[in-house]
């Protein structure tokens, strides 16, 4: 059970939610905080005395038309419902219970007016596993992520569609088997709903989660290549390494120190005096995305430690302040950043396999005993070549775009939700190609024997040796290909 509360909210912590399958319930810290701030609101709304932007008022460029108090429930019914105008690829499962997660955690600091109910039904969806359908095109990455968390908040009012029990369902048939009612918003409640980063904020925690676990097996894998390429250890020594002082590349050369420890093959005489740089640069490349990693990770968890909605509520101050807490800049321009990183790690891995189908140091042309008759791993390296250019592409940068929406108010935006949806994809990619590098690299560390790698490396070649096996002559190799890919999602082997 993880209890909603005003202590930091840690990605480790969510990972554990998440992969332990824990029910969520509101500390009463949170629920102070929640009800004091709603008691506030409904005393201001009689004596309010000035237009306050999305409690009194239109939204966007309607800003300046008020709103009759006795339409002001309908104003919040109405919001939800014209913004969820989302469309593309559904939003994947388990991105949406994070913005479930997410979305109770910022309205719980009592600065956003929202009622208990509200916040509570959300929790109660993310425990029951009812999952809104949510489309991952829609959102400017500025006025919060306003179609996506519209499609998020249909349900609370008892439209839209949510999966529940692996079935896609209307959700007013799944509130009815429920015994749940349609919630009633009051005044300022939508726009809390909708104001916010929750959409990126939730693809990039579990872009991050991802990019921890492929960085540690990029390390691993990068390690069996070097083996089986019959590579060097001294541009893994730490002296080299300590005169730059780069924490990431510390961190990377002493990583691999340990997974070679025990080595036969690495510590063999060697006839070569260097290794390309794919894999005398491990450290300085890997390193760089480790460094990027854990920039990234202390800015998003200060995302999701936030409230993010617009107009903040200060029930001690007397104030209803309206400014920009929506705006997905601070995020934005990090998810580009790991974007770029990822890719980084998918693109010297495919450097890597071309070198180990090259024909070199005495592996087989393309790691099969017969070419020529056997195309073996030729069409592995086109695949992973195909998608780290597709990556390329991706990685240009959502937040160095903007394109002004609502005549013109909203006229500087960050295009965060397409960083965020871009680095899902680069994530997907960057497991794909390091996928296809362990496939070979094992392949490869074949033609190696009977000499042997480290305890550890042997520990994983076992292992994947149960799912994948050799390569004598040609195969149907997609399958393998998927294969491999899936065992990387193993955290076991770390």
């Amino acid at each position: 059970m993880h209890t909603i509360s005003h202590e930091r909210l840690t990605i480790e912590r969510v990972k554990e939610i998440l992969d332990n399958h824990e029910q969520l319930q509101l500390g009463d810290e949170a629920i102070a905080a929640i009800e004091k701030c709603r008691k506030y609101l409904d005393s201001k709304m009689g004596d309010i005395g000035r237009p306050v932007y999305g409690v009194t008022t239109g939204f966007g460029s309607l800003c300046n038309i008020s709103i009759p108090a006795e339409e002001l429930s309908q104003l919040q019914h109405n919001l939800v419902m014209s913004h969820a105008c989302g469309m593309g690829e559904e939003v994947r499962p388990e991105i949406v219970k994070i913005m479930l997660l997410l979305k109770a955690q910022s309205l719980s600091y009592g600065h956003s007016g929202s009622q208990l109910v509200t916040v509570q039904r959300l929790i109660d969806m993310f425990n029951n596993d009812i999952l809104p359908v949510v489309y991952q095109q829609g959102s400017l990455g500025a006025s919060g992520d306003l179609a996506p968390l519209a499609h998020l908040s249909l349900p609370l009012i008892g439209m839209g569609e949510v999966y529940y029990k692996g079935q896609r369902r209307k959700s007013e048939d799944v509130w009815k088997e429920m015994g749940w009612e349609p919630i009633c918003l009051q005044s300022k409640e939508g726009l809390a709903l909708l104001n916010g980063t929750q959409f990126m904020s939730a693809n990039a925690v579990w872009s991050l989660i991802q990019a921890e676990r492929l960085s540690k097996w990029a390390d691993m894998i990068g390690a069996i290549s070097l083996e089986a390429f019959d590579g060097r250890i001294e541009p893994f020594y730490p002296h080299s390494h300590r005169l730059r002082a780069q924490p990431g590349q510390l961190v990377t050369a002493n990583r691999f120190a340990e997974l070679l420890e025990g080595s036969e093959l690495i510590t063999r005489k060697k006839e070569h005096v260097q290794d390309p740089y794919s894999f005398r640069c491990i450290p300085q490349v890997h390193g760089a995305v480790k460094d990027t990693i854990a920039h990234v990770h202390g800015v998003i968890e200060n995302e999701i430690n936030s409230a993010t909605d617009n107009p903040n509520i200060f029930p001690d101050e007397d104030m209803i302040i309206s400014a920009g807490n929506f705006h997905g800049e601070p995020i934005a321009i990090p998810m580009d950043m790991l974007a770029i990183g990822l890719n980084e790690l998918a693109s010297i891995s495919e450097r890597r396999i071309y070198k180990l189908i090259s024909g070199q140091r005495n592996l087989p042309s393309f790691l099969v005993a017969k070419p020529g008759l056997n195309s073996g791993f030729m069409i592995p390296q086109y695949t992973a070549a195909s998608i780290v250019s597709q990556s390329k592409g991706l990685c240009w940068p959502a937040s160095c775009d903007s394109i002004p929406s609502s005549q013109g108010q909203e006229d500087h935006v960050s295009m965060g939700a397409n960083a965020a949806t871009k680095l899902v994809r680069l994530v997907e990619n960057t497991e794909s190609v390091l996928g296809i590098e362990l496939m070979n690299a094992v392949q490869a560390l074949e033609f190696r024997r009977p000499a042997k790698s480290s305890p550890k490396l042997e520990k994983i070649v076992a292992e994947y040796r149960k799912v994948v096996p050799f390569i004598y002559v040609d195969r149907y190799m997609h399958p393998l290909m998927v294969a491999s890919k899936e065992f990387i999602r193993r955290e076991d082997l770390y």
